[in-house]
């Protein structure tokens, strides 16, 4: 997995590329953390993830969770594989999709 990550005013803006699962997802992980003091939204763009897995789930709940009270989680672009993942896990609760 490829990502970039970009600070835009009060937004994290992530691009992922391939597959987020327990090979990977220690180092996005280490990248949001903690997250940026003034970060109050997080903004995943998912239109070249191709999977993710329990793992990768759990780094977007530890990230969202490190967020200030009232922050949010955005979902760009997910293809239905992912979207599925997260509907059938809840997190779809958790996360806005766009």
């Amino acid at each position: 997995m490829t990502y970039s990550i970009n600070r835009n005013g009060s937004a994290l803006e992530l691009a992922l590329e391939g597959r987020l699962d327990t090979v990977t997802a220690p180092d996005l992980e280490k990248a949001l953390t903690p997250i940026p003091e003034g970060v109050n939204t997080l903004v995943y763009d998912f239109s070249k993830l191709e999977y993710i897995s329990s793992a990768g789930l759990r780094v977007v709940l530890r990230a969202h969770r490190g967020l200030p009270m009232g922050g949010k989680t955005k979902v760009l672009n997910c293809n239905p594989v992912v979207k599925e993942v997260f509907s059938v896990t809840g997190f779809s609760d958790i996360v806005e999709f766009e």
